[in-house]
């Protein structure tokens, strides 16, 4: 093989596993506390970290959050036992709580759309579990014993924190040994022993894109071992297996030529993960591009990382779409320095049976801090609409005053880019039929 063609290899098998590393270091860094820190944002494996309040622009640990959810997060490690899991009655309240596996794909998924205003409890077993069900639980099986539980349940702003708090308390981890039917009678550990040394300062995405070509595929030659890969990689796998990427698989035996291209593929990572997703935005330029097939990737390595990177946690199509925006109307980058109005016609916002918002990002994927800490804005965020019943969105970096407040997502001052979530979408906007203005600027 050329040098060339031997780099253009371990970029691709960086890509191949980068949801697996992000699992990783992202697991590392969220559970690296002796007992559950909402403040922190953190618990121990196997138990729930609740986010009281919708996050804000320090929240750094997963990129593209949301502020129309209040998050109950959870890192699993079933590599010995499977854990029940128990919830509340929800009411009429929008509520999901997905699995996702150690490979990002959604593996497992409860909610409003699903199962209505209740269900549970719940047995999730990963892939070394073979016992039976026991009476009364209904099974979640993972392929992985990694993973990573993102319960979202909508709320309508600070004055709704506390009833939704409420329904986090009562959404719990028992291990099933610990499991008496009684969610009350468990308390989880609260001296678990944290790794010496980690990072938990660092943003996880920068930890990984920090890694060495030998310490990114060791970690995941290490993590395939008890989160195997799909029987569809195998042939992908087959390519890899000389330079010593596998499950278990050791990078002693390797060529000085080899582990220098490990080293280049990991440098050339991060920028081909950039590479990819402006490309799909240029194809879109002056649009929306809406990423679909989220949460359910198959072979398709390359968005699966692009996923991963720029929206980690993504749901299935039927629970949430996310059309992304850059560009203007007129294929211009979206900038902090120009004023920009989103426009529905009446009778013409996003088609959703749950809600839709329209979510702020910076250039680093996260919150951008602003004088209203107002992150999104959406159905339930009080616009007033116009006399002919058409709505319009103010995104800009200066107040456009007190008689359009209301109606405006305050942008970063520089570079920025938006979302449209829609949460459990009718037909028409999953058919395609229904599509997002164009974003017009305004100056």
């Amino acid at each position: 093989m050329t040098d060339e063609s031997l780099e253009k290899q371990t970029t691709e098998a960086w890509l191949y596993g980068y949801p697996l590393v992000t699992a990783a270091v992202t697991k590392r860094s969220m559970t690296a506390v002796p007992a559950r820190d909402d403040g922190r944002r953190k618990a121990p494996a196997n138990q729930f970290c609740y986010m009281r309040s919708t996050p804000d622009a320090s929240f750094t640990e997963v990129v593209s959050p949301n502020a129309d959810t209040l998050y109950s997060s959870a890192w699993l490690d079933l590599s010995d036992q499977p854990l029940v899991l128990s919830l509340p009655e929800f009411g009429d309240r929008f509520w999901m709580v997905p699995v996702l596996d150690a490979w990002s794909n959604v593996c497992a998924v409860v909610g409003q759309r699903r199962n209505g205003p209740s269900a549970g409890p719940f047995l999730i077993a990963g892939p070394s579990w073979s016992g039976a069900t026991p009476p009364g639980l209904t099974l979640l099986k993972s392929p992985t014993a990694v993973n990573w539980i993102i319960a979202r349940y909508a709320t309508s702003g600070p004055s709704d924190f506390p009833a939704v708090n409420r329904l986090q308390d009562a959404t719990r981890l028992i291990p099933l040994s610990e499991w008496t039917g009684d969610p009350d009678g468990y308390s989880p550990p609260t001296d678990v022993p944290v790794p010496a040394g980690t990072d938990t300062t660092t943003p996880p995405v920068d930890q990984v894109h920090a890694l060495s070509g030998r310490d990114y595929f060791t970690l995941l030659n290490q993590m395939m071992v008890d989160n195997p890969p799909d029987p569809a990689d195998a042939p992908f796998l087959g390519r890899l297996a000389k330079l010593g990427i596998a499950p278990g698989g050791s990078l002693d035996g390797l060529s000085a030529e080899e582990l220098a291209a490990l080293d280049a593929g990991a440098r050339r990572g991060p920028e081909t993960l950039r590479d990819l997703l402006a490309r799909a935005e240029a194809a879109n330029a002056g649009g929306w591009t809406v990423h679909r097939g989220l949460g359910d990737y198959g072979t398709d390595y390359t968005k699966r990382a692009v996923i991963t990177r720029f929206g980690y946690g993504a749901n299935l199509d039927a629970d949430a779409l996310y059309p992304h925006a850059t560009t203007d109307a007129d294929g211009r980058p979206l900038d902090g320095a120009h004023s920009y109005v989103l426009h529905f016609d009446a009778g013409q916002t996003p088609p959703v049976d749950g809600f839709w918002s329209l979510t702020m990002m910076n250039e680093h994927q996260f919150f951008a801090d602003n004088p209203l800490n107002r992150y999104a804005i959406g159905d339930r965020s009080g616009m007033r609409t116009n006399p002919d019943g058409s709505l319009d969105i103010y995104v800009q970096h200066d107040n456009p005053g007190p008689d359009r407040e209301s109606n405006w997502l305050p942008a970063p001052a520089g570079s920025f880019n938006v979302f449209l979530r829609l949460y459990w979408p009718r037909e028409p906007a999953l058919t395609g039929q229904w599509t997002p203005p164009v974003l017009q600027r305004a100056d």
